[in-house]
């Protein structure tokens, strides 16, 4: 197995929240796609939103997310100004007939509004969109800035499911990355968000930190189950310094190897497992009663840019500088330059920056991948019948996954791909192996391990 991990470990992977994945969009796309391609969103059913808030108090040294630091106020109210008025767009261009299903407020940290500056944008939602009556609002956290008032006003506003950035609690590696957090802090978010209305809540939890350990790892999982969170995401840290400057604050000697990295992993698993949570797909993990396990055991899971969930919506709408949205016609991205974002919206024009449409073989290979990511196998010759025609011609002359069954990753049988069960922190190499742009586009990716 060690073998494998060296390998298939230090392989630069999609994490696969798309397909094609974002290096695959490309400028071609813009306004006047992403304004056909609403005008037709209500005729998929009910939709999601996506807004995302690219602004915190200070830099986490591992993030990897579009984020911008301020100590003042004024740009995150500027930024809402704004974004009020691409909802304003977006609802047109959809005819004022979109339906919402789910909303998730993502950043940066979108709890850096102030208790009545989030009200108010959640009333321009609720003005501009439709929202079912069991509509679901869910908001990214960082329980170190998270203030009494803004937790009564989640819970005003029908915030039912909160995620809580936690990553370590061993404050050696804390210092390493610049996130100070103590247990008694997310303790207090956790209780403060459950008495006003919050009926999930999920951990991030991150492995590959510098100084970090096996021993550390499992420590801090023995507290954060204290806490008795519905679900937890367990991501391994990528470090891309190239792209992300501020990474090279981390010392890279203090970086885990491949090897140390996987331990990491299964370490977490292992703990999280013997607390009674679920193991859900590649890196989730859930309470048995929770909807995402119920998800998975019924092969309902889906996956998409929060990871894996229970949204059955074809249709997310992103909304904010660099938020991607996924119609059934394609992909579509917004500026990253919160500057370039907001010239456009207000000129009155849709700040798509790029996108990709989506081909009938792009549709297959995404349900292929799909299923890999969330089941661990594929039943080709199923979604044959599904589809209306033979799809097995994707295992025809598959060399990365003919190679992948010689090493053992995975098997086919009869038209069905399976990852073998010791080898399934390895999905994302058995995945890539349907991507038809995999190793085309020039885009380094996070470590698949």
């Amino acid at each position: 197995m060690s073998d494998l991990v060296a390998k298939y470990g230090e392989a630069r992977l999609p994490r696969y929240t798309s397909y094609p994945t974002a290096p695959a969009f490309s400028a071609a796309v813009g306004p006047d796609d992403y304004m056909q391609g609403l005008a037709n969103a209500a005729e998929s059913g009910s939709v999601s939103l996506y807004l995302h808030v690219p602004f915190c108090r200070s830099m986490c040294w591992y993030c990897g997310c579009h984020t911008t630091i301020t100590r003042q106020d004024a740009p995150v109210l500027e930024y809402l100004d704004v974004m009020n008025q691409e909802i304003e767009i977006v609802s047109f261009a959809a005819g004022n007939s979109l339906r919402v299903k789910n909303v998730h407020f993502g950043g940066g940290t979108p709890t850096i509004m102030k208790p009545e500056e989030f009200t108010a944008l959640m009333r321009k939602l609720r003005s501009a969109f439709q929202f079912e009556a069991d509509a679901s609002v869910a908001v990214e956290i960082d329980p170190r800035t998270l203030s009494p008032l803004m937790i009564e006003a989640l819970g005003e506003n029908g915030v039912d499911r909160a995620s809580l950035g936690v990553q370590s609690f061993d404050p050696v590696v804390q210092r390493a990355i610049n996130r100070i957090q103590t247990f008694e802090q997310t303790e207090a978010a956790v209780a403060g968000l459950r008495a006003h209305g919050a009926s999930s809540i999920n951990f991030d939890l991150i492995y590959g930190l510098p100084h970090q350990t096996v021993a550390s790892c499992v420590e801090t999982v023995r507290l954060a189950t204290e806490l008795r969170p519905e679900r937890f995401a367990v991501f391994g840290y990528a470090h891309v310094p190239a792209f992300k400057k501020h990474q090279r604050l981390i010392e890279e000697a203090a970086l885990p190897n491949a090897r140390q990295r996987n331990e990491q992993a299964e370490a977490i698993a292992q703990e999280l497992v013997s607390a009674g949570y679920v193991r859900i797909g590649l890196d989730h993990f859930a309470l048995p009663n929770d909807q995402l396990s119920i998800a998975s055991r019924s092969g309902l899971l889906r996956r998409n840019f929060q990871g894996y969930t229970t949204d059955e919506c074809d249709t997310l709408i992103g909304l904010g500088a660099s938020a991607i949205g996924r119609l059934p016609s394609g992909y579509y991205q917004n500026h990253v330059a919160i500057g370039r974002y907001a010239e456009m919206v207000s000129s009155g024009v849709l700040p798509t920056a790029k996108g990709y449409l989506l081909t009938d073989e792009d549709k297959l290979r995404a349900r292929v991948i799909e299923r890999l990511m969330c089941d661990f196998e594929v039943d080709l010759p199923k979604l044959s019948e599904d589809a209306g025609y033979d799809i097995r011609f994707l295992l025809e002359r598959n060399e990365r996954l003919q190679e992948l069954v010689t090493d053992g990753v995975a098997t086919v049988v009869d038209g069905r791909v399976t990852v073998s069960k010791d080898a399934r922190f390895m999905v994302r190499a058995v995945a890539a192996a349907f991507d038809a742009y995999f190793g085309s586009l020039g885009r380094t990716h996070s470590k698949a391990a």
